[in-house]
């Protein structure tokens, strides 16, 4: 449905109460009143913690009162995110409500009979009701255990080849396996919620994966199925040890059992920086035959680098992107942000609650936020869209570019 109304300026709110009630009538207080004669409200974020879990339909219904949103998504979370601040392990709940003139937005709720369903991307097309020429973003927020997300993204994606999808998998309590996606006016225990964005607004994608780069590029020479054999025509664990053996003493400590495998989306690039490799496990290695193991599929002719995670280089590498996105920006300012990040960020990585939100205000903002703590994190790579780990995806509400006719 396409938004023809004035501005309403962007809210958002984050509760700590632990009765819903209590927390929803907090919520309600930081957004503000709500006229009759506003704008109305065309999206509205909600993300709970599973200790509302039994009134969750009750939270949706609520929003809906309040704000009479044509258009409600998220999802359960472990931890919830608001304006400046990051609520983990304890009850929260925090809403974000956009009045977007001009721009189309459509919600889907998926399941896993349309992933067994799915032939290829003009069934997803045809599932979706909307063209590939028509999509400027997707966000998509899924439950872990009844959907193959994998798959499902996979499907969106060839459908909608270069469009960016940025989300994450809703989490919550997990001995009970169960977690929430929000779709309009419904509180759903299974599949995911899939909202297109169209028209005047766009989504442009942060996804910090935490790592720095070491040591230099270099080309796969031999590789099978996660297996990489030969890296420059020399045994890829002989690569693997003199990288590390280079190293000046001061980072050694830091990188010792924090490695990873940084793979470039873009063979055909002069050089590579912070953003420019999908970053995936390093999970084992054969001295004997000199193979590692990755937690991805590869095959010769791909470039990687090798890389480390620790908590200075995930704040370097956000501090970058988000440094790097507010140039390639300019005059384009973001209205919002929804902020998508791993269980094992926050306090566990960082020492200190806040650390990703603040870093968004710090170079962006300040802005309204939302978001939550995430069992799996969903954002761009290059023009591909993956599934991580211990990432941060910032999904930055911006108006789009003017195409020119």
């Amino acid at each position: 449905m396409e938004s023809q109304g004035g501005n309403l300026k962007p809210a958002a709110a984050i509760s700590q109460r632990a009765d819903w009630r209590e927390a929803m009538a907090e919520v309600r207080s930081q957004i503000g009143p709500l006229h009759d004669d506003d704008p109305k409200v065309d999206l509205a974020f909600l993300f709970a913690s599973s200790a509302f879990e039994d009134h969750f339909q009750q939270l949706a219904d609520e929003v809906i009162q309040l704000t009479k949103a044509t258009h409600l998504v998220g999802c359960s979370g472990q931890g919830i995110i608001g304006p400046a601040r990051e609520i983990e392990g304890e009850p929260a709940l925090s809403l974000l409500i956009l009045s977007l003139p001009r721009a189309s937005l459509q919600t889907i709720h998926l399941q896993q009979d349309d992933v067994r369903a799915a032939t290829g991307p003009d069934w997803w097309r045809q599932r979706m009701a909307v063209a590939a020429d028509e999509v400027n973003a997707w966000l998509l927020f899924a439950d872990p255990f009844s959907i193959d997300v994998e798959t499902l993204l996979q499907g969106i994606s060839d459908a909608y080849p270069a469009i960016p999808v940025v989300g994450g998998l809703a989490s919550g309590n997990y001995g009970a396996r169960r977690t929430h996606v929000f779709a309009d006016g419904a509180a759903i225990d299974h599949g995911a919620v899939a909202l297109c964005l169209s028209g005047a607004y766009t989504i442009r994608t942060v996804v910090s994966q935490g790592c720095s780069p070491i040591g230099q590029t270099w080309t796969i020479t031999g590789a099978s199925k996660n297996i990489i054999q030969t890296i420059a025509g020399r045994p890829a664990y002989d690569v693997l040890r003199d990288t590390i053996s280079e190293l000046p003493k001061e980072m050694l400590q830091r990188v010792q059992h924090n490695l990873f495998v940084g793979i470039a989306m873009d063979e055909y690039q002069d050089s590579f920086g912070q953003g420019d490799f999908l970053v995936r496990n390093l999970i084992g290695a054969d001295p004997e035959n000199g193979s590692l193991a990755v937690g991805a599929r590869l095959q010769p002719g791909q470039t990687l680098q090798f890389q480390f995670r620790d908590p200075q280089a995930a704040d370097e590498e956000l501090t970058a992107l988000l440094d790097r996105t507010r140039v390639e920006l300019g005059g384009r300012k973001p209205i919002a942000a929804v902020l998508c990040a791993c269980n094992g960020r926050g306090s566990g990585l960082f020492g200190q609650p806040n650390h990703d939100v603040q870093a968004i205000d710090d170079r962006l903002g300040p802005l309204p936020t939302t978001g939550f703590f995430c069992n799996g994190e969903i954002g761009p790579v290059g023009k591909r869209n993956f599934l991580h780990g211990y990432t941060a995806s910032i999904a930055l509400v911006v108006p789009a570019e003017v195409r020119e006719i």
